[in-house]
């Protein structure tokens, strides 16, 4: 089986290297260190990584306005995507993913506006990402609802699209939101995304939740993070990620344990979400791509 390798998590690699958390998430690291971000890419290529995911999760309207840079939106989302098209081109191939966060904020489908009225936030939005993205990734999509307004929204771009879902940390076979995994299923029959991945949950809670993707869909993959829990006030704009704490047992060992079993249930495309830095990805290629040379991998499903 031929396995996508992604990237690791963004985000929590930039509160590590700079030594602070932000409200304004990775879109501080845009602002003042455009390097670093590209330097993040590099690292994640360097270690085997055959996706770049911009650095976008958090350039959203809802995020911006809060922080009045409602009108900084496309220059951010931009410059976001060149840098990973740089770092990718560097490499020597890959993919870049343009990153789709949830509106509202991670983890809390019922902030999120209505699946019709998100569908249009993320159709300016995709569209803008998709001058430089070779694929438009929605992450972190926690309700059957969320996804159905990101899905709808990033189709009209005309890149391909992965859908990434959160499930619940304590039950794999469950969305954020409560609803069963499996209720996804008339969404992914009517949209046809061309992959379907579980994102930012547990390892634990991924591992329940790939077999139920793999009877759903044609290409699945994971990429978990490697949070201890979310905090309850972890919860709205304005929060930041210092509320989370690590797990001390997810080495790259031991994630590449829990990556081997979703390979071994059906998974094509792993990688790593928050906390899952380039160690990690390195031995996820070591493990899983053993005998890889550069790669470039097709944009389509």
């Amino acid at each position: 089986m031929d396995i996508t390798l992604l990237d690791g998590g963004m985000g929590q690699e930039l509160v590590h290297r700079t030594g602070k958390a932000t409200p304004l998430w990775a879109i501080q690291a845009l602002l003042e260190t455009p390097d670093l971000v590209g330097a993040v890419h590099r690292d994640f290529f360097d270690a085997g990584a055959e996706v770049a995911t911009t650095n976008t999760y958090a350039v959203l309207p809802d995020r911006l306005a809060a922080f009045g840079m409602a009108d900084r939106l496309e220059d951010l989302t931009m410059a976001a995507c060149d840098i990973a098209a740089r770092a990718r081109d560097d490499a020597g191939g890959g993919l870049v993913a343009g990153a789709l966060g949830p509106l509202g904020f991670s983890y809390r489908p019922d902030n999120a506006p209505p699946a019709e009225e998100a569908a249009e936030i993320y159709a300016r939005v995709a569209r803008i990402q998709a001058r430089v993205a070779d694929v438009l990734l929605l992450e972190t999509m926690s309700s059957v609802d969320q996804a159905r307004g990101g899905v709808m929204g990033a189709q009209v771009a005309g890149k391909p699209v992965w859908l990434a879902l959160s499930v619940d940390d304590t039950d794999g076979t469950r969305l954020r939101s409560g609803e069963p995994l499996a209720q996804i299923a008339p969404l992914l029959e009517t949209f046809a995304p061309a992959r379907v991945l579980l994102n930012c949950s547990r390892p634990e809670a991924v591992s329940q939740g790939v077999p139920i993707l793999a009877g759903l869909h044609d290409h699945v993959g994971a990429y978990a993070n490697g949070f201890t829990r979310i905090d309850p006030r972890f919860n709205g704009i304005g929060a930041t990620t210092d509320l989370l704490s690590t797990r001390q047992d997810i080495g790259p060992a031991a994630y590449a344990e829990f990556a081997q079993g979703w390979v071994a249930e059906g998974a094509r495309t792993v990688g790593g979400c928050c906390e899952i830095g380039p160690a990690h990805i390195a031995e996820l290629a070591r493990r899983l791509k053993p005998a890889a040379g550069p790669v470039i991998p097709a944009a389509g499903p």
